[in-house]
């Protein structure tokens, strides 16, 4: 689909505010399309003022302008992260896939209901996000197109990077933010920040260029170290440091403490992209790191053997999952399905200290399910018999001797 495919006709277009934004929507509309700018509320730390996302986007000739209240969706969305200890590649909580899951989940019932056939978005032809927000609409509602810039040949002819779009938007008076300066882009969410882009493409350049807008970098945290309280119940946090919280008031409290103390923030990564090409970020997710690892400690104590390697593979899973856009498949509903068994299971108190981006064990406690017991105490304690263990090895070396014997164990 190209843009004179799209001329005399209305399109939604997921709008951030930013340059991409802008000059996408201004181009557009100046091609003879009508757009109506979908912006969802994130609980994004770097723009809290949708009266100027809204007056912006206007300016550069939306016809309308919807706003997607979507704080809570976000933190359920990080939530389930959480529950499924979906890292990718280890390291990574998935704070831009799961955005992009909720934010085109929110714009579809509403395009639909405005009779938008088409929704475009500004995501790149060499990143994840375009295939995100494609499957995504054709997963749940196919009847809807969309459409990307980044791909049309005519946008593609017209701007070749950022300067020219830059460029673009001074020369037709566009009240950006972006400047020739800035060394990396942004993105945003309640649940963290991905910084791309610029400077940031060379791996010559430090993470330490980034300027953090969540936290501090952790040799700028506090000395002192800080206890970390939170109790969950049945897989949901329900209190912080005392406080009662829901899920958005845990992570907004857990983003605060956590950035204090440096949890979380400037995480450099090298990752592999769904496209099949490696990228360079830098990300800032203290909540979700804060919160996570306490989630793991708690599953410490409750998943035995079996359940434990099992959840690890349904974890790897959930991460690819989300990053390369299957949120909504049957895959993804299955291990969800899966996951909430151990969710259900998941009540305690975990008590950790916080100090220059480190995450201390410190205490656990009112944990019904917990398997740990005085039964593995090196003491003469619990109800496990040192002697059992006699007749257990024996059966265990029996299969060790064969091995040997068989010429299968290199000496």
């Amino acid at each position: 689909m190209d843009v004179t495919e799209l001329k005399g006709k209305t399109i939604g277009f997921l709008a951030s505010g930013g340059l991409d934004s802008c000059t996408i929507t201004h181009w557009l509309t100046q091609n003879g399309v009508k757009v109506v700018c979908f912006t969802a509320d994130l609980a994004q730390p770097d723009e809290t003022d949708f009266g100027a996302i809204e007056t912006r986007m206007r300016a550069c000739g939306a016809v309308d302008f919807v706003p997607l209240p979507l704080q809570k969706d976000i933190a359920e969305a990080g939530l389930q992260g959480i529950q499924a200890q979906a890292c990718y590649e280890s390291r990574y909580w998935n704070v831009t896939g799961l955005g992009r899951q909720v934010t085109t989940a929110g714009a579809l019932p509403e395009a639909k209901k405005r009779g938008i056939a088409v929704l475009a978005h500004g995501a790149t032809g060499r990143g994840n996000d375009q295939v995100r927000f494609q499957l995504i609409t054709n997963m749940l509602e196919p009847s809807i197109s969309v459409y990307a810039p980044w791909r049309d040949p005519h946008f593609l002819s017209r701007f070749g990077g950022r300067g020219p779009m830059i460029d673009y938007c001074e020369q037709q008076g566009l009240p950006i933010r972006a400047t020739r300066e800035k060394p990396y882009s942004t993105d945003a969410n309640l649940l963290g920040l991905t910084h791309e882009g610029g400077q940031l493409e060379s791996l010559q350049t430090p993470a330490s260029l980034v300027t953090p807008e969540m936290g501090v970098w952790a040799k700028d945290a506090p000395d002192q170290a800080e206890t970390f309280t939170v109790r969950f119940e049945k897989g949901r946090p329900t209190l912080i440091n005392g406080e009662k919280v829901d899920a958005l008031q845990a992570f907004l409290k857990a983003n605060a403490i956590g950035g204090k103390h440096g949890i979380g923030i400037g995480m450099h990564m090298v990752e592999n992209r769904f496209v099949g090409v490696k990228s360079r970020g830098v990300y800032e997710q203290p909540g979700i790191e804060l919160l996570g690892t306490c989630y793991g400690l708690l599953l410490q104590l409750v998943l035995d053997r079996r359940a434990r390697e099992l959840f690890d593979s349904f974890s790897a899973v959930v991460a690819k999952q989300v990053y390369q856009g299957y949120y909504n498949d049957l895959a993804s509903r299955m291990i969800r399905q899966a996951v909430a068994e151990v969710s259900a299971l998941a009540t305690g108190t975990i008590t950790v200290s916080l100090y220059k981006g480190t995450i201390s064990y410190v205490a656990s406690a009112d944990a019904p399910h917990s398997l740990f017991s005085n039964d593995g105490s090196m003491e003469n304690e619990g109800s496990f018999d040192h002697k059992d263990s006699e007749g257990f090895l024996r059966v265990l070396a029996v299969h060790a001797r064969a091995l040997a014997g068989a010429g299968q164990i290199k000496r």
